[in-house]
This record gives structure tokens, sequence and C-alpha cells, in this order.
């Protein structure tokens, strides 16, 4: 008996798309995606106008280069957040060398950088959790909120708030994990500031 033939993900049917050169690939990508670029370009450069600029950059490469994406090691969107990742910081460090000069000290300078680089990668990751535990994560953690009144406001019981939690921060951790081997493989100097595997992560 034939096994039946897998149905494509929705990213590796844009992939092809955009390899035969489907104008209207590239617009689905950008609806779907440009904000998730856009707004983790822009907190590492903390420059709207820059953040705009390498937005086209990325899409523009996403164009060009479908082939760079691979399915087999993710989605689309995760192949794009480590791309805008890795060319904002490298901007991010070239202005502030630009800014030091060649004789400055690019100790403080480059300490900014990883904490910049790791706060917007753990954001990123937190974007893209699941709904529930992306609201448990934020109403806790970014609000400084109690898990009772976590609770209280998304109307769940306080044990369903604490197994929210807890399973987000270990995705969390699996998915900054991951990134700190793959940047590790690729020599980028920010793999070891990506965050940790406990429960006290925060952005």
């Amino acid at each position: 008996m034939a096994t039946p033939e897998r149905t494509p993900r929705w990213d590796e049917q844009l992939q092809r798309r955009l390899a035969r050169g489907e104008e209207t690939a590239l617009g689905e990508l950008y609806d779907q995606l440009a904000p998730m670029v856009h707004g983790l370009a822009g907190r590492i450069l903390a420059d709207q106008a820059a953040a705009t600029q390498l937005t086209r950059e990325v899409f523009a490469h996403a164009w060009e280069h479908p082939e760079d994406f691979d399915p087999a090691e993710g989605t689309l969107r995760s192949w794009l957040g480590a791309l805008t990742h890795h060319r904002a910081v490298e901007r991010l460090r070239a202005r502030r060398a630009a800014e030091h000069g060649p004789f400055g000290d690019p100790g403080p300078a480059e300490a900014e950088i990883r904490v910049v680089a790791t706060a917007a990668r753990v954001q990123l990751v937190v974007d893209s959790l699941p709904q529930p535990l992306r609201e448990t994560i934020t109403v806790t953690s970014y609000d400084g909120r109690t898990y009772r009144e976590t609770a209280h406001l998304l109307g769940i019981s306080e044990q369903a708030a604490k197994q929210r939690m807890r399973l987000g921060l270990e995705l969390l951790a699996t998915e900054l994990a991951e990134h700190r081997a793959r940047q590790d493989e690729a020599g980028d100097g920010t793999a070891d500031t990506t965050g940790s595997g406990d429960g006290s992560t925060r952005t």
C-alpha cells in the first residue's frame, strides 16, 4: 500500500514559489513576517530608519536566495529571524566600532551589544510561543505579577498559570540553547549570550 504524500508546509510551498520568481510569494512573505523582522531589527539597532533599511535587505535576500532556507532545519520565520538577528548585530557592532574609533576600548561596546542581542533574541522566541504561553510569560515576568495575580487576570487557575509559565520557559530555554549551538557552529561572537536554561529568564 502506497504511503500518501505529505502536504508541504506553508513555508516550503512559499520557498518553491520564490524559487520560481513569483512576486506574489514575496508579497505574502512580507505581509506575514515583516512586522517580526522590523521589530527585531528595531530592538537591536534602536533606530527605525536603520531597521527599515535592514528589513528591506533581509527580504531582498529571501527573494534572491530562497535556496538558503532549509525547511529541515526550521521554519521560514526562524530562518528570517536568525538572518535579521545576525545582520543587525553586525551592523550595531560596526556602528559602535566607528563611534569608538580604531584605538578605543571595544570591551564596553561589545558588552552592550551582547546584552541588546540577547534581549532581542529572547523577545523573538517569546513572540513565537503559543498564545497562552506567551501571554502568561508576558503578564507574569514582564509585568512583575505573582502567579495568583496572573491567574486572576487571565481567568485561569493558579496551577494552570504555573504550568504555562514552566512550559513556556522550557521552550524558551530549548530554543535559545539550539540558537547558541547554531551560532557556535557559525562562529558568531554573540553565541555565549543568548540565554541560560534556568527559570529566571528576563527580557
